[in-house]
């Protein structure tokens, strides 16, 4: 049975050893956004040795690309990408201190080992639903590479933005269960 829980960004860690694949999770604290072109320059960061534009450790990166603000809102739409395009990425991350990760779909063998191997969790968002993910985000800052427009790093705050668990510290996987679910009917 899954269990829901409201988790501060802060405290993440502390949980990913009781998340399991399901679960639904309200997160409110910093987190970053990151896609395609920011991992790729994260990556000749850490070849260079050094240091991404904020603390890696812990942190949680939101797969999105927002839209620009409308008059009086922190963000535009700000719905989930498709993760497995950061697949490349994402075990040096972790390995590198990364906590958790946001975005909508499978992720590579890889990731998921890198999961297990650093206590970490992956969740995904609600794709197709940008505009409400967004009424969950109080404040954006572009933090860094601002030449890459929406896909600029972010610094997001955010309070009891839904998501659920699809790769726990454990090993589950929810594409994985969910198949053999199906199957079993």
């Amino acid at each position: 049975m899954a269990e829901v829980y409201d988790i501060n960004v802060s405290e993440l860690r502390s949980y990913c050893g009781r998340l399991k694949t399901g679960d639904k999770v309200l997160l409110t604290g910093f987190i970053y956004t990151a896609r395609d072109a920011a991992h790729k320059r994260f990556d000749a960061l850490l070849d260079d040795g050094k240091a991404l534009p904020f603390e890696l450790k812990d942190a949680v990166i939101y797969y999105a690309g927002p839209t620009p603000a409308a008059p009086g809102k922190a963000i535009g739409s700000c719905g989930p990408t498709t993760s497995g395009r950061m697949d490349k990425f994402a075990p040096r991350l972790l390995d590198c201190g990364l906590g958790g990760m946001i975005g909508k779909g499978e992720r590579n063998r890889a990731v998921k080992d890198a999961v297990v191997r650093n206590n970490a969790v992956y969740f995904c968002a609600i794709g197709g639903a940008g505009a409400l993910a967004a009424s969950c985000i109080k404040s954006c800052e572009v933090i860094a590479f601002e030449d890459l427009g929406c896909e600029s790093v972010k610094r997001l705050y955010i309070e009891k933005f839904p998501v659920t668990v699809a790769l726990d510290a454990g090993g589950g996987d929810i594409f994985e269960d969910g198949r053999k679910a199906y199957c079993e009917i």
